[in-house]
Order: structure tokens, then sequence, then C-alpha cells
């Protein structure tokens, strides 16, 4: 029966009741809807729109903001390189904007070019590998790179190990460093896990690298912070009239012409010797007298060099100008030495590399060659690629509209990818590279059964024969309440390590096997059950077990789904002491793992772990729900 009738929602009074009632509880459906659905959004995100308040990510609805997220991905979160590549001026990624229309034919002629063009590793980077801002996510080519590793050795990390000669404590800890190699400081790696990474980022598409920018890192890593970002003070310097940075251009062979200022000269003598990559870095014939001279001023002739080399270098005749991206070691360290400039403390001379003999050979003058050869003249060219290039050095790596280009057919799997991918990496984490999700699967299994078979059993015994002492039993049970989790795990922990039973199922479930709480909550719901029941079926010979299975526990399902959920939460989310007693990573549960990853994660890799971990928890109280609501709800209507 309704409490307030028919009659009575006629009222005016009674209805505006009702519907404050109505609003309130809307009002607190959506106050506790909203930050639910801004966690699901937050757990897209990245560094670039971390700081977004939306329930639906920009991203999935606008384009530009789905290219921000796309360029922050390919350059690994690197700001400063995709400044450098780019030429850009955008103070983050947030800022970035798409580039204007760009003549296709000139975009095809770079594609071309890089097919024809069996460049260096060190000459571009594979994008999509690391998120350093982000921190946590796994990109998708660190989880392709992961993926072979895994495949090539069965899964064995210790097999990994040995084969690269790395020390990867488990697959989760597997990172790889993306190179900028275009400063000095960022020589390329050697060994065997340099020459199989190097070998994996050759086989990937050209559109998801990005290329290094020689001309670019000229302007703004040196020139932009030498001159600050005032293009007056450079021009003054340099005695130039460039109108954008972009007309800045970095020349190929050294300025020598006197009637040129000296900065311009200092300049590109600065950035040489001491900035650029030597593998950018090109010497003539003319500089390999000079060399050989600081050779054998370093280690006081041809014997001391043999010493030193062994009979690679056996006469003076021997000695060769190194090749950038092939020599390394003690070559390319006595080659840096000789560009940067080595004085000798004996006969107080310094040995340097002629700046005449040298031509700087990026991938925009290895372009420029390209076009050159393909087309001849510079009028040919310009009619050829649909551009209006005053001279050969205007010819700029068109990098970024390529990109876009790329971009705009890539739309939908971007979006894909970047909606799933910390959701991946979470999954990644706890079940594929971890034994987190099996673990606590069946460690919850056990609690549960453990729950339902011994408190019931106890809990049976107390109500069943009433003993004098069961109420002193009880308040026994109910005393263990009375002590923090926190005080009796020292107890526990030295009583499981005297058992030799650390790190193994048993220890997390033999502490939890029976619970005072659990056997108080069945012994009063037993008492409830009409003893005409036991009387009836004792008269008709069914034995005690019977009666127990049959009766006792077929009436008590609500009880009994109660004691179930209270088990399974407390194993699903026991952390600490789980984390004691299994101390050991392939015996962690869910929480440790769980907790491991958040420690290393931005949110968004945080939100989508706690949204994983919410799902079973929700099922199964959505399951419990419905058999105690009907233990609730059908004794009240009969």
């Amino acid at each position: 029966m309704a409490i307030i009738s028919r009659i009575g929602r006629r009222n005016w009074a009674v209805r505006l009741l009702l519907e404050s009632i109505f609003v309130l509880l809307a009002i607190g459906a959506v106050s506790m809807i909203y930050p639910f659905l801004l966690m699901i959004a937050g757990s897209t995100k990245s560094a670039v729109d971390a700081a977004e308040t939306r329930i639906i990510p920009s991203f999935l609805v606008d384009d530009d903001a789905l290219y921000r997220k796309y360029i922050e991905g390919l350059f690994n979160e690197s700001l400063n390189l995709m400044q450098a590549t780019y030429d850009s001026d955008a103070a983050t990624f947030a800022t970035l904007e798409r580039p204007g229309p760009t003549s296709p034919e000139l975009l095809e002629a770079w594609e071309d070019f890089l097919r024809a063009s069996d460049l260096p590793h060190a000459t571009y980077t594979l994008g999509f590998l690391r998120a350093a801002a982000t921190r946590g996510v796994q990109p998708e080519y660190l989880r392709h790179w992961k993926d072979e590793l895994y495949r090539e050795h069965d899964g064995d990390i210790h097999a990994v190990n040995r084969a690269l000669g790395t020390t990867y404590v488990n697959w989760n800890s597997i990172d790889m460093r993306p190179g900028d190699f275009l400063a000095r400081r960022s020589a390329a790696q050697e060994g065997v896990l340099a020459a199989r990474f190097n070998e994996f980022k050759a086989r990937q598409p050209f559109h998801d690298r990005y290329y290094f920018s020689v001309e670019g890192y000229y302007r703004n890593a040196f020139l932009r912070n030498r001159y600050t970002r005032d293009l007056t003070a450079l021009n003054a310097a340099h005695g130039t009239q460039h109108a954008t940075w972009s007309e800045v251009r970095l020349e190929e062979r050294f300025p020598a012409d006197p009637s040129r200022p000296d900065a311009v000269r200092q300049d590109w003598e600065t950035f040489v010797r001491y900035l650029i990559n030597l593998q950018w870095i090109e010497a003539d014939d003319s500089a390999l007298a000079p060399y050989r001279a600081y050779l054998l001023s370093k280690y006081n002739g041809v014997d001391g060099l043999k010493r030193t080399y062994g009979p690679a270098y056996a006469s003076v005749d021997e000695i060769r100008l190194p090749v950038a991206g092939v020599d390394g070691g003690l070559v390319y360290s006595d080659w840096e030495a000789f560009v940067q400039g080595w004085h000798d403390p004996l006969t107080d001379q310094w040995h340097k590399l002629p700046l005449e003999s040298v031509r700087i050979r990026s991938l925009e003058s290895m372009f420029r060659d390209y076009v050159r050869a393909r087309h001849g003249d510079l009028a040919s060219a310009n009619a050829a690629l649909g551009t209006d290039y005053a001279d050969w050095s205007g010819i700029a790596i068109p990098q970024q509209a390529w990109h876009a280009r790329h971009f705009a057919s890539v739309t939908g799997a971007l979006r894909r990818e970047f909606a799933s991918r910390n959701f991946i990496t979470v999954w990644d984490f706890i079940v594929v590279r971890g034994r987190g999700v099996f673990n606590t699967a069946v460690y919850s299994i056990l609690s549960v059964i453990v729950a339902l078979v011994f408190n019931p059993l106890a809990a049976y015994a107390l109500s069943r024969y009433r003993p004098p002492s069961a109420y002193k039993i009880l308040l026994f049970l109910m005393l263990t309440m009375a002590f923090p989790p926190m005080v009796t795990q020292i107890p526990v922990f030295l009583l499981l390590r005297d058992f030799n039973m650390l790190n193994t199922f048993w220890a997390l479930i033999l502490p939890g096997v029976a619970n005072g709480y659990a056997i108080f909550l069945l012994k009063g719901f037993f008492d409830s059950l009409p003893k005409e029941l036991y009387e009836s079926a004792s008269i008709d010979g069914a034995g005690e077990f019977r009666i127990f299975w049959q009766i006792t526990m077929s009436l008590s399902t609500p009880i009994l789904a109660v004691i179930a959920l209270n088990a399974f939460t407390v194993a699903y989310s026991n952390f600490m002491f789980a984390l004691l007693i299994c101390q050991d990573q392939r015996m962690w549960t869910l929480m440790p793992w769980l907790y491991q990853l958040q420690q290393g994660s931005g949110p968004g890799v945080v939100y989508a772990s706690l949204l994983i971990a919410a799902i079973p928890t929700f099922i199964i109280f959505a399951l419990c729900q419905n058999i105690i609501m009907r233990g609730i709800v059908v004794p009240v209507e009969k």
C-alpha cells in the first residue's frame, strides 16, 4: 500500500513535496554521475589535453585537437624536437596549428626522396615510442617492439636479457628512449640492443617517423638562444634583413667572405665545432694532412699510434678521415677532439679541423641536391613542384605539411588509438605481462569458498545446539573486530613466516578463514529460521549434514550473498596485507600491481586503471544485489 493515497496526491502541497524530492534526487544523481563521466574522459588524456574538463574529450569531435594530440605522440612528447623539425614558434603542443596548403608535388618529391635514399638510422627517429610527459602510457610502437621481443623469446624476459645484453627486471620495465641525434652529446648507440632496434625502426612506415632538421636546430636551439627571440638582434649582428625566422638559412660551407660580419663566421664556427652532432659534418681531403699531424702529435709518433690503435694504423699513409655513422669508439673520440680543437702541451700548438674543408651534410642539403639532380635548373624545379623558390637555399623539408596530409587520412584510427591506449597499457601491465588478474581471481574465489564453508558451519553449531557459552563465544568473536588490521598483520606475518608459507595462496587465505562478524550475522539469521523445520526433518530421518545443507543453507541465500560479497570485497581490495605477505611479484594481487603502475603513471593511466579495477566489483555487486533484495522484499510481501 502506498504511503500517500491517490486523493492525497491531488493536493498542491503534496505535489510540490513530491516534485521537490524528485528534483533533489536528480541533483544527487547528476552530482554522482558528472564526476564519473569526467573520470572516463580523463582516462583518454595525455599531457596536451590534461587540463581539459569536458565530459566528451575534444579530440573525439575536433580535428584540430586530434592533430595536436597526434603531433605530441609523433614527437614522443618532445617539444624541442618538434620546434626544430617544424621550425615552429608554438610554445606548447596545445597551441600548435595545422599548416596551410602545400604543393602536393613538393610533398610527393619529399616522399620519393625518402624512398630513393638509404638514409642512416641516426637521421630520423620513430614516433609513438615514448611518452615522457604523460608518464606510464605505452604508445603504439613501444607495444609493437615488446610484442616482437615477446614472440622471439617465447615470453622469457631472461632470454631477452641474454640475447640483447639488457637487465630488464620484467616485461613492464622495457622502455626505449628515442635519440635526437642533433646535439653533439647525442651519439648514436652501439651494441646488440641498438642494432636490433634500428632494424625494427627501419621496417616502420615513413609517416610514423620524423626526420631531423639541422637548419631548424641551428635556428631554434642555437640562434634563438643566442640572440633571444628578437629577430632584429640577429639581423643587426649578421647584417641581414630577414622578415621571419624561417628565412634564416644555415650555410653548407664556412662563410669565409671577409665582407660579411664576423658574427656570421663566429656563429657558424661555434655551431660546427661544439654543438652539431658529428654525423652531419663532412670534411674533404684538405683536412687529411692536419688530421694526421694531430694524431701523430697526440700519440707521440707512429709507434704510439700503433700501440693505441693496433695494426689499423701501421703507417701514416693508412690514416684516413673518419666516416660519420661508421667509425665509433676511439676513432670517434679523437675526431671529436680534432673538430673542437686539441692543444698539445709539449709544443703549445692547437690542432683544429680547418673550417674551409667542412661541409654540413644535412637532410635539407640532401633534399636540395636530389631536386637539383632530378630537375636540373631552379625554374624547372619550380614548375614541376608548383613552387616559387627564389634560390636553391629556399627549398626546405616539408615535413609538417607531409605529416598533416597523412594525419587527414587516418583520423579514425588515431581516435581509436588515443581513446584506448591507456586502457591497453593497464591491461598489458596487469594481464599480458603480469599475473595480477590471475592471482586476484584465484585468491578471491578461494576466499569466497572458504567464507561460505567455515563461517556457516560455526554459526550453525552455535545456533542449532545453543551451548551454554554461546554468548561468550560470540563476544570473543566480536572482540576480534576491536583490533585494526595493521596491528594483527605483525603477528600474522611472523606466524606465516615460521610456517614457511610466505608468497603462497595459503598465506593469503588462511588468516581470513573465520570471520567473527560473519559468524555473528549468520547465527542471528539462523536463529530466525523456524525450529519446526528442523524437527520435521529429524522426524523424517534427515541427518545433520542434510539439515544443514538442504534446509539451513537453502533458506539463507540472502545472508550468504552478503557474506560472499564481503569476502570478495576484502580479497579483491586487499593491498597492504597482500604486499606484506607476498613480496614476490609473481604472487602479487591486483592492488599491488595497480599501485606500482600508478606510482609511475600520469592521470590518464591512473583513471583507466581505476575504471578497469571497478568492473569486477560492479559485476559481483550487481549479481549479489538481486539475491539480497529478493531475500528482503519477498518475506516482507508475504
